[in-house]
């Protein structure tokens, strides 16, 4: 099983205030620890990535490339992934429950099929950790940090 790492977990283990880090981080750690497969999807990274580089935070873009290199598996966007994707927000809309706004690249939808990508391809079941269930949930199995304990995932 793989810990798929959303932008809002993200956020919290790389924030530069220990205060606000510590528990997600220490949870994190602990998943480590226990032989968890930890994963950053490139989606996840690049909408936190942006904000920290528009906000001039060095020190939490040090930490996200710690992250990617010395504990996760950063897991990139392929067109397969972006095709489902689009198949996903179409089918969210059909559905009358958009994730987003119209006119959005809507992140979630690509979270989502890239979790379930990587599941199909490295036959792995995927939890996204998220501080978002409600709308993840609609696609992939998705939960709190805080609701996953710590364990061989």
């Amino acid at each position: 099983m793989a810990l798929f790492l959303d932008t809002g977990v993200l956020g919290y283990v790389t924030h530069p205030r220990a205060e606000v880090a510590a528990p997600c981080h220490q949870w994190l750690m602990e998943c480590v620890a226990a032989g968890s497969m930890i994963c950053v999807p490139e989606i996840a990274d690049y909408e936190l990535r942006r904000s920290l580089i528009r906000i001039s935070s060095q020190n939490s873009i040090n930490k996200l490339n710690s992250l990617s290199q010395d504990v996760a598996q950063y897991v990139p966007l392929t067109t397969d992934i972006m095709r489902e994707a689009a198949r996903f927000w179409a089918q969210m809309r059909q559905q009358q429950m958009p994730m987003a706004p119209p006119d959005a690249l809507d992140g979630d939808v690509i979270l989502a099929a890239q979790a379930l990508g990587f599941a199909a391809s490295a036959g792995q079941t995927v939890i996204v950790v998220t501080t978002n269930v409600g709308d993840l949930s609609r696609l992939t199995d998705a939960r709190r940090w805080e609701d996953i304990p710590v364990g061989r995932y």
